[in-house]
């Protein structure tokens, strides 16, 4: 039996590991999204919205990296869902979380905070710290 093994470029193989453990923890996630109700985009806009309560739509696109026209019909959905609410200010539609919105990211947002860190476990504190300065460095480039 011949068995051959590929030798791959280290950026190569740190990338593959990189996307076989963010499906593990988005797997998670959606589990965990689900259970409350939600999906990861409707997770991410109650997080956002809940972090800087206020916001413009526009400056929730740039922060969630998505289109306008996205978050629009993300927003009109979670509006439709009395999660979030829009409120006039001026031209600006400012978006604040309902009372039923702010007590479903009351129980999400620190259950994925939990996960994310379980998560990292495996990597002392010294080495997460290093983790984050390297993908910062990676980000940047």
């Amino acid at each position: 039996m011949i068995t051959s093994v590929i030798k791959r470029h280290p950026a190569v193989a740190a990338w593959n590991r990189l996307v076989r453990i963010y499906q593990r923890i988005d797997h998670l996630s959606e589990v965990h999204f689900r259970s409350v109700g939600l999906n990861s985009a409707w997770f991410d806009v109650l997080a956002r919205v809940g972090a800087q309560e206020g916001l413009t739509q526009n400056q929730l696109a740039s922060s969630l990296l998505v289109t306008k026209g996205n978050v629009s019909q993300l927003v009109t959905k979670l509006v439709a869902e009395d999660l979030i609410e829009r409120r006039a200010e001026g031209r600006s539609q400012r978006l604040f979380l309902t009372d039923r919105g702010r007590g479903i990211a009351g129980q999400a947002v620190p259950r994925q905070e939990v996960l994310l860190a379980e998560s990292l476990q495996a990597l002392s504190p010294a080495e997460q710290t290093e983790l984050l300065r390297l993908l910062r460095k990676w980000e940047k480039r």
